[in-house]
């Protein structure tokens, strides 16, 4: 049996109907990227968190999170936490690590050789030479302490994450040496010793990352022109005595016009959003 002519129209629109109400399927996401960490690679310094009384102290304004933002189709999960140690990373932040994990952002080891306690004493201590005790006592840390911990945590990260490309995130410069700060505040002598320690850290960072296969971001250059007293605009928070947890960290510039611009140059092509 014909249909006829005058219910063409009819059935036509039935089938758009149908059509357009059938469920879009979503399009499958294009890797997973983990960030870990420690304070610098989440929200101190930004003065922006999720939550205020989170210890993690994670916050929107971060080098990951922008990243993130940015890459809609990579599924992200934000394991960094403020205060962290290799230990910790590897027992609180680890298992987040999945075989599936595709990109890895690692930043940890400051807080390893007590690098906040050694900015504490140089800032209290009126001595430049308790100052550098101290920084010395830190870099001695770094490479009989830190270095071996960092091999360990690599390996179990690539053990957790066969696949993954890693990208090993270091800590800047505080300072530019005889700079724009002048007198006040911290000795240039003082100033130097903090700044030797960020390049010992670099170092044992590098090495480590370059025998597990990662790929390091050397922060260093990037901040440069921007650490305090320079004359660039600062991507770094000064000494606030009424916010010590803020000092001494990225702002919110540094991650958005330092680590992010850093981070895409070493992850171009990864994933378009």
């Amino acid at each position: 049996m014909r249909t006829p002519r005058a219910l063409f129209p009819v059935l036509m629109a039935l089938i758009a109907t149908a059509v357009l109400a059938a469920p879009a399927q979503a399009a499958p996401l294009a890797g997973k990227y983990v960030a870990l960490g420690d304070s610098y690679a989440t929200a101190p310094g930004t003065r922006t968190y999720d939550d205020v009384n989170d210890p993690c102290r994670r916050g929107p304004l971060t080098y990951s999170r922008l990243w993130a933002a940015a890459h809609p189709s990579v599924a992200f999960v934000e394991a960094s936490c403020s205060g962290a140690r290799t230990t910790d990373l590897v027992s609180n932040q680890l298992p987040l690590v999945t075989a599936d994990t595709t990109l890895i952002t690692l930043q940890v080891g400051g807080n390893d050789v007590g690098f906040v306690d050694v900015l504490k004493n140089c800032i209290l201590t009126i001595d430049d030479r308790d100052c550098v005790n101290g920084v010395e006592a830190a870099k001695s840390a770094a490479t009989t302490y830190l270095s071996p911990a960092l091999a360990q945590v690599y390996a179990a990260v690539r053990a957790k994450a066969p696949s993954a490309r890693v990208i090993v995130v270091g800590y800047p410069r505080l300072y530019t040496i005889r700079g724009t700060c002048g007198i006040f505040g911290l000795s240039d002598t003082e100033r130097t010793a903090l700044n030797s320690a960020a390049d010992t850290l670099a170092a044992v960072m590098s090495q480590r990352a370059a025998e597990a296969g990662f790929t390091f971001l050397d922060a260093r250059p990037v901040f440069d022109p921007h650490s305090l007293c320079s004359s660039g605009t600062k991507w770094v928070t000064s000494l606030e005595w009424d916010k010590i947890n803020e000092s001494y960290h990225p702002n919110a510039a540094g991650h958005r016009d330092g680590y992010l611009p850093a981070l895409n140059a070493l992850t171009a092509g990864i994933a378009a959003a």
